[in-house]
């Protein structure tokens, strides 16, 4: 189970996100980013939080902790933002609060290289649990201490959203022509060999029992919401099996602009992206 906390004071909305997230403090004196209840996307966002969330720690990958959040709607009532205030008011109860990160910037590839065993494992995770919001319009990544840290994973396992085609939709191969970490040419082979084994039935029910209840009761087609966890084990498991050789890796969209600050880009050699590469070689 994860552990819970209390929310005791709204510090800032983080309005990056579409969901409108926020800095928030906790009675155990540590500093979260709390996704709510009450935003646009729905509960389920929160339950790809914390499976997919908890799923990477368990592979090796840096994920910020997460802790469920106890919110009182009276700490909205002294927030001058009218949206902020009726966001919080309609998120009182159990929320989901993940570590903040102090002084972490977000990623940029052109500020910080990524080595192929790591850029392999992480477009490998995102295959599997088939994140849509890792792109390079918007890594949802950041570097803490050196570190790179993989966050946002509310846009994943779409097939949540359709239960009747889950089968259907997990079976989907998974095209990281845009992926974020494209240009660093991740070793997917590699990273499948190393995770795909440890994605067991036993892993991934360990990661689903933390979601609770609460987030899963009155689920169309559902009884129970044991019921529900091992609905969400399945597809998983199954595509952890073959799903690296069903990732493609062309060229991108279109070039993405650098976001880090010109005194560092200009003494930096952008990262090719393979395909363009093996164009330019002539292969």
């Amino acid at each position: 189970m994860l552990p819970e906390v209390t929310a005791t004071r709204y510090v800032t909305p983080l309005r990056e996100g579409g969901s409108l997230p926020g800095i928030v403090e906790a009675d155990d004196l540590g500093t979260y980013v709390m996704k709510f209840t009450g935003a646009g996307q729905g509960r389920k966002t929160l339950v790809a939080e914390v499976i997919c969330g908890r799923l990477g720690r368990r592979l090796g990958l840096r994920v910020p902790d997460l802790v469920t959040m106890q919110l009182d709607p009276v700490i909205g009532l002294g927030e001058p933002d009218q949206e902020v205030q009726e966001l919080l008011k309609a998120s009182g109860g159990l929320n989901l609060g993940m570590d903040f990160l102090p002084g972490s910037i977000g990623f940029d590839p052109l500020a910080y290289e990524v080595d192929a065993a790591e850029a392999g494992k992480v477009v490998w995770f995102d295959a599997l649990i088939n994140n849509v919001d890792r792109s390079w319009r918007n890594p949802n990544m950041l570097v803490w201490h050196g570190d790179l840290w993989l966050i946002d994973h509310g846009a994943t396992m779409i097939w949540h959203h359709n239960w009747p085609g889950a089968a259907a939709s997990a079976a989907k191969p998974y095209d990281a022509s845009d992926h974020a970490l494209a240009p660093f040419r991740p070793d997917i082979a590699a990273a499948a060999a190393e995770l795909a084994p440890l994605v067991t039935k036993e892993l991934l029910t360990e990661a689903a029992a933390d979601v609770p209840d609460e987030w899963l009761v009155d689920e169309p087609g559902f009884e129970t919401t044991d019921a529900l966890r091992r609905a969400y084990v399945e597809p998983l498991l199954a595509r952890a099996a073959t799903i690296h050789e069903r990732i493609t890796l062309t060229a991108p969209s279109k070039p993405r602009p650098s976001q880090a600050p010109g005194w560092l880009t200009g003494h930096l050699t952008p990262w090719p992206h393979p395909a363009e590469a093996q164009k330019a070689a002539g292969e």
